[in-house]
């Protein structure tokens, strides 16, 4: 069931298109994740689903109701910044309360609320603490709390884990993931990380100087990059040419002038020990400029008659003995070969 409808929003600053005519619907309880590069308009397009910054032209709707002329307080959807915007000389629980208070709720009525979140975001027994007394990773918990406890009929993240180190937003995300399905509550994600919007979303939608590239499910989005931009932006895909391809020695190359290929996709090996070349492959041979270690995967860096090409496997035994300079024989699957709409 579509719960939020975003139709036709178009924002200009001067001359300068920032959103032009984003439109896309939402189901009820769905997360999903603005992504794209700095400057392409995600987050200004978050705001303005807040009302903090205004619009051109556009609808925002909802529920069924047409929030687009609302003052923020009225739009009944809640928001966590990139910064915890924490009040200082305020404890967890008073952050967590601080809006219901604002809206003159009864202390009998919100400490019942504000103990559900604060047992929610694990931080029970830390409730008297101020915020100078927190992790980073726990002041963004009792960020998203305040958000939560008012029950917003959307939530709205803007980029919240970016200020935190790479083994803490690994865990939050995963952790901001599990309250949004246990509250069934639907969210828009702000992030320029491939990895976190793959790892969290339902669908994600690819921006790029204030369009959508692309949206799709984490799987669409990987598996079937439409744009060349949105091949390379998404993760460490081979973007061809079908020229510089044929240039390099593969046949059987498809249809199209433009294709991805995923390194995870390509076989490698030693020249001097290739087998037969199975059917459905392209086949060349290259040499092994550089290899790099990438937690459990190694990406080389090939080299076939000028053309560079990257190709990931997991470590074992005969990886290992892969060297630089050495010869090599590619394998690369036709079928894996994606064609791309051209960057112009």
């Amino acid at each position: 069931m579509t719960f939020v409808r975003i139709e036709n929003i178009t924002k200009k600053y001067q001359q300068q298109t920032v959103l032009n005519n984003i439109s896309f619907t939402i189901e009820e309880g769905e997360f999903i994740t603005l992504l794209g590069p700095s400057g392409c308009g995600k987050s200004t397009l978050l705001r303005a689903v807040a009302g903090l910054n205004d619009i051109d032209s556009g609808t925002f709707v909802v529920g069924g109701r047409n929030i687009t002329a609302l003052p923020p307080k009225k739009r009944e959807v809640g928001m966590v910044f990139q910064s915890y915007a924490l009040f200082p000389n305020m404890t967890v629980f008073e952050n967590i309360a601080f809006g219901l208070k604002i809206d003159k709720m009864k202390k009998s009525e919100y400490v019942p609320m504000v103990e559900e979140m604060i047992e929610l975001i694990d931080l029970k027994g830390k409730e008297n603490r101020y915020p100078a007394q927190l992790s980073g990773g726990q002041q963004q918990r009792v960020a998203l709390a305040r958000s939560l406890v008012k029950r917003p009929k959307v939530l709205l993240l803007d980029e919240p884990l970016s200020a935190l180190d790479a083994q803490i937003r690994r865990t939050l995300r995963n952790e901001i993931r599990q309250i949004q399905k246990r509250l069934k509550m639907t969210t828009i994600f702000v992030t320029h990380d491939q990895e976190e919007a793959l790892t969290v979303s339902d669908r994600i939608i690819v921006m790029n100087q204030g369009r959508i590239e692309q949206a799709g499910t984490p799987e669409e989005i990987y598996m079937s990059p439409a744009s060349e931009f949105v091949a390379r932006f998404i993760g460490n895909y081979n973007v061809l040419g079908k020229r510089e391809m044929t240039e390099a020695g593969l046949n059987r190359v498809p249809e199209g002038e433009l294709f991805a290929v995923r390194p995870e996709a390509i076989g490698i090996e030693p020249a001097e020990e290739a087998a037969r070349a199975p059917e459905g492959y392209m086949v060349t041979e290259g040499k092994l400029k550089q290899a790099s270690i990438l937690g459990n995967v190694i990406r080389f860096t090939v080299d076939i008659r000028g053309m560079q090409v990257n190709v990931d496997a997991l470590h074992d035994y005969n990886i290992h003995r892969l060297r630089d300079e050495t010869a090599v024989r590619l394998y690369i699957p036709v079928s894996e070969c994606r064609p791309l709409q051209k960057i112009v």
